[in-house]
Parts: structure tokens; C-alpha cells; sequence
């Protein structure tokens, strides 16, 4: 039997709540009975879509330990294992800040406008060479998922490493508060959000929120590479952070890189720490992925890891599902590469992808294919930053467009006819004529934001063609 995550005068002690006789300890804790595995403590936390109490008796048929509720719907369950308290989210949060109060894990929080979740697993990976590392699952790096992740660390963990995000000012502040990380690292500031600020630095400023968290004495680590560099580095000035260390391709980085081969499987990297010389393979591709990974060796130098440990771990690093993830499309005595970037998307993300693609070896004959869904929250800058996308097409030399979405149109009046085979309003609409495009050793990369549903495109091509398990390079 699993040791427990929570014993009952844990929760007891860190939430005040009253606890049914039929509880007694959880092992692991969800928000969502899909996932929930027996021992769990069930959240019945409510959202903007469903409430989580409609769900309590599904979670513990399924077998949960126990469900949080809230004082005014307990009544409606005549279950012995309820957990009773005023506000579920709230519980969550202060079991959360208990789990953070109780470990003496040296803790990670990353935060920047794109490559937060790639970031964060490749932290996982490195640092779990080296102790127990928790992290968040997927990206779960808002209000519930962050004190949810908080929640379900283990008291024996080493490292923990969390993601988190924001759409607006001030909402990482209580984030990074609950999660007081002792080092703190900025990706890169970029127009995401963009709707919701004013400027760019207004992200800045609000991804500088970080920093507020950091335990005295902790590490910043900033990209050194960014304009709104000197912004951000002033935000961890301001805090407790005893140091601020830099990456990137700048001259005046910490950890600087001295030279980035993409091929197209795979990343090399020439690197110095400090002064000190490091090669190291990513088994991944992505010049943007290169760059980030550098953060990671910042934050593991601020750790006392050992770097040797964490190169070498880079070379198993593998994209997230739509995050990048390469599979190869069985066609009959042949195959063609799907890149899945579908999970979303932003002005930088899809550059990064289109050049991802543009890297891939073809023969000839073959044709890279981008399909691409509108890029969302952009506000009065969407129409520019969607036709500005034309230029990322022809220099990474893709050959025919698919595109979804009213936003889309901005880029293909921009486009050549012959290049564009067909635009629609929804992904759904592209299913069927992307399937039968796709020809023996073509490659073909499918990328938008989360709402225009891209992921579609990547089944259908999974389901009609078949899928390998691995991908490789396509050359001729």
C-alpha cells in the first residue's frame, strides 16, 4: 500500500475542516474523476463550466479516499468520507501551502510567455537524475493547478519544480507566494496576452511578479537575450533574491551559448557556465528549445546539481504531445512526418514551429505542409502579427498552407495562391482535405491556439494513416 500523501490530522490541521468517520488518509489528490485513481482526495472544486459536486459520487464509486465539498452543498450527500469546509479552492490552496511548509525540497518556479511547459519537463527530467523531483502534470499552472500540484507533493521530495502562468497583472503574485521557490527563472517575454496590456513591458512586469515569491537569498534567472532584460532583472533586485543569473546567446550571459546546430531530430549545443565549456546533445529539435535549455543549466548551477548529470540528461529529452511530438504516418511501403504543435499557439511558438519544419531533410519531390489555426488573446495586434507569419513561410521554405480560423485570412492574403490550398473557418473544415494531401515522404506540421480545436487534424491523420512509434528524419 502507497505511504500517505495526507494522514486525517494533516488535513484536519491545515484546513480546519470537519471529516467524515470513513476517512481516514489519501494517498494522491485530483481535481477531476477521469484521472482520479483509488486513495485520492477528490476536490470538488467549481469552475467556469462545471461544479465539481456533481461528480463527488462518480469519485467515489472510482474510489477516492474522501471528497472535499462545501459547507452548503454537503448536505446533499449522505457519504462518510466527506471532507467539509467553506470553500474547496480555498482548502486546496492552504493544503497546498501546508505541503510547502512541511518539505524541505529546494523548489523551481518557471514562468515566461512561451516555453513554460517545455521548460518545466525538461527540469523534471534533469533533476530527477538527481533526487525525487515532483512537478506539474501537463500545464497546470493557474489558480487550481498550481496549489493543486503544491498539494499532491510527497513530504520525501528532493526538488520541485512548478510551472506558472498568467493572463492578466497580478495574477502570478499569490501563485509564486504559495509556491516561495528558491530559484525562479523568466523564459522569455513575447505577445501573448498582449490583449489584456498595454505593451510588452506590461507583460514584463507582470511576468517580474515571480520574483515577489522567492525565498531570501534565492536565485533569479532571467533571459538575457530579451530587450525587457533590464526590466525583469529589476523586478528581482527588488525582491529577496540573493542572486541573478543570465542566459542566452548575449556576449554578457552567465550561461551562454556559443554555438546551436538543429538538425532535425535532435539539438547540439557548445555552452559556458561561467566561463567553463559544455557540449551536450537535445534529443529533441528546436533552436527555441536549445535556448531554454540553457535556463535549465542556470537553474541547476543555482541548485548545486551536477551539470555533467544534467547534459547528459538533455539527450532524452522528448517534446510533450502537442507540443512538437513527431510520429510517422504509415503510408502503404512508405512513410511522411507528422510535427504535432497543436496544443497552442503564439506569434513566437509558431515561428519556432514553422522553422522547425523548415528544417526537416525532403527529397525533392516531397512537400512540407503547414496547417495553421488563428493565434488567439492578440487584441488590435492580431491582424498584423497573423500576415507577419508570410515571411517565417517563405524563408523556412513550406510549400503549401491549410489555415483556420477569420484571424488566418490576415496571413493569406499575404500568401501566394498557388501556396495556399485551402483556408476555413474551423479545423474541422481542413480534416478532410489535409488527409488527402499528405503523399509519401511529405512532412507536414499542424499548429493554433487551444480554442481552434487543431488537435482535430492531428487524429484524423493518426486514424487514416496509422501512426509509428518513433520518428526520424525524412531525406532524400
Amino acid at each position: 500500500m502507497n505511504s500517505p500523501l495526507w494522514t486525517l490530522d494533516e488535513i484536519v490541521a491545515a484546513t480546519g475542516a470537519r471529516v467524515g468517520s470513513g476517512f481516514k488518509q489519501a494517498t494522491g489528490a485530483s481535481i477531476d474523476t477521469r484521472t482520479l485513481e483509488p486513495g485520492d482526495l477528490y476536490f470538488a472544486i467549481k469552475g467556469d463550466v462545471h461544479d465539481g459536486h456533481d461528480f463527488v459520487p462518480a469519485a467515489l464509486e472510482k474510489g477516492a479516499s474522501g471528497a472535499v465539498v462545501s459547507e452548503e452543498k454537503a448536505a446533499a450527500f449522505s457519504s462518510d468520507k466527506l471532507i467539509i469546509v467553506p470553500d474547496v479552492l480555498d482548502a486546496m490552496r492552504q493544503l497546498g501551502r501546508a505541503a510547502r511548509k512541511r518539505t524541505d525540497a529546494k523548489i523551481v518556479a518557471i514562468t515566461g510567455s512561451v516555453g513554460k511547459t517545455g521548460t518545466k519537463e525538461a527540469m523534471r527530467l534533469a533533476l530527477s537524475r538527481q533526487g525525487a523531483t515532483h512537478a506539474s502534470v501537463a500545464s497546470y499552472n493557474n489558480h487550481w493547478g498550481v496549489p493543486l500540484t503544491l498539494s499532491r507533493m510527497p513530504r520525501e521530495t528532493t526538488f520541485g519544480v512548478f510551472e506558472i502562468g498568467m493572463n492578466h497583472a497580478h495574477e502570478i503574485l499569490p501563485l509564486t507566494a504559495m509556491v516561495r521557490p528558491h530559484v525562479a527563472v523568466i523564459t522569455t517575454i513575447e505577445p501573448v496576452h498582449i490583449e489584456f496590456f498595454p505593451s510588452l513591458w506590461g507583460i514584463a512586469d507582470a511576468k517580474g511578479e515571480i520574483f515577489s515569491g522567492i525565498e531570501p537569498g534565492g536565485t533569479a534567472v532571467i533571459n538575457r537575450d530579451s530587450p525587457y532584460f533590464e526590466r525583469m532583472k529589476a523586478h528581482a533586485l527588488a525582491s529577496a533574491a540573493g542572486r541573478v543569473i543570465s542566459f542566452g546567446e548575449n556576449e554578457a550571459a552567465d550561461i551562454r551559448a556559443e554555438r546551436i546546430i538543429v538538425k532535425p531530430d535532435q539539438s547540439i549545443v557548445e555552452a559556458r557556465v561561467f566561463g567553463q565549456p559544455i557540449t551536450y546533445r537535445i534529443g529533441t529539435a528546436g533552436r527555441h528549445i536549445a535556448l531554454n535549455s540553457l535556463s535549465v543549466l542556470a537553474t541547476c548551477h543555482a541548485l548545486g546539481a551536477d551539470l555533467a548529470l544534467v547534459a547528459l540528461s538533455f539527450a532524452d529529452l522528448k517534446p510533450p504531445v502537442g507540443r512538437g511530438e513527431r510520429t510517422m504516418l504509415r503510408m502503404g511501403a512508405d512513410e511522411a512526418l507528422l510535427i504535432d504543435e497543436s496544443y497552442n499557439a503564439n506569434p513566437a511558438s509558431m515561428r519556432a514551429a514553422l522553422a522547425n519544419l523548415g528544417a526537416v531533410e525532403l527529397s525533392r519531390q516531397a512537400r512540407r505542409i503547414a496547417v495553421l489555426g488563428d493565434m488567439k488573446e492578440l487584441g488590435e495586434k492580431g491582424p498584423g502579427l497573423h500576415e507577419e507569419l508570410a515571411e517565417a513561410i517563405e524563408s523556412n521554405k513550406i510549400d503549401l498552407v491549410f489555415a483556420a480560423g477569420p484571424l488566418m485570412q490576415n496571413l493569406v492574403d499575404r500568401l501566394p495562391k498557388a501556396k495556399v490550398v485551402l483556408h476555413a473557418q474551423t479545423s474541422a473544415e481542413l480534416v478532410d482535405e489535409v488527409c488527402a494531401a499528405i503523399r509519401p515522404g511529405y512532412a507536414v506540421m499542424v499548429k493554433g491556439s487551444l480554442s481552434m480545436k487543431m488537435a482535430l487534424v492531428v487524429k484524423a491523420l493518426k486514424e487514416r494513416y496509422g501512426a509509428s512509434a518513433t520518428a526520424h528524419a525524412l531525406k532524400g
